[in-house]
């Protein structure tokens, strides 16, 4: 009978001492450092784009960012009759880049012409991907 009593006390402080080991964990837990938001527009105001085709490849820049350049230019080779490019430079444009909630560059967007962005880019982007999504989207 004493045994049987040592064997589940010794039980209790074993299961007590994993939980409490557990709570004192999870409250050491370090916090994800914070991330810059790298979301892309859900629509734009055409209005404060030019020109005014069916369809718009807006990239959102910085002068000091060689990865923008290179997106810049992709985007670049889609301009047609029915596609505009423009590209939104933070220096130059730095209000748009604030009304878009703009966190980081290079990002692109293609939006139909009432402004509805159809497809997004944040970051890195290559010309398959850009024709691709302009072609998905224009289909």
């Amino acid at each position: 009978m004493q045994v049987v009593v040592q064997v589940v006390i010794a039980i209790a402080v074993v299961v007590g001492a994993v939980g409490l080991g557990l709570f004192l964990r999870k409250r050491q837990q370090v916090a994800a450092p914070t991330q810059p938001s790298r979301a892309t527009p859900a629509q734009l105001d055409r209005a404060d784009f030019e020109p005014s085709t069916q369809w718009l490849v807006a990239v959102f820049s910085s002068a000091t960012c060689d990865t923008c350049a290179d997106v810049a230019r992709k985007a670049a080779v889609l301009q047609s009759p029915s596609v505009g490019v423009v590209e939104i430079e933070y220096g130059a444009h730095r209000a748009l880049h604030k009304k878009y909630d703009i966190q980081a560059v290079p990002i692109v967007v293609i939006a139909d012409s009432e402004g509805i962005v159809r497809a997004g880019f944040a970051g890195p982007v290559t010309a398959e991907d850009l024709w691709g999504a302009l072609a998905d989207v224009r289909d």
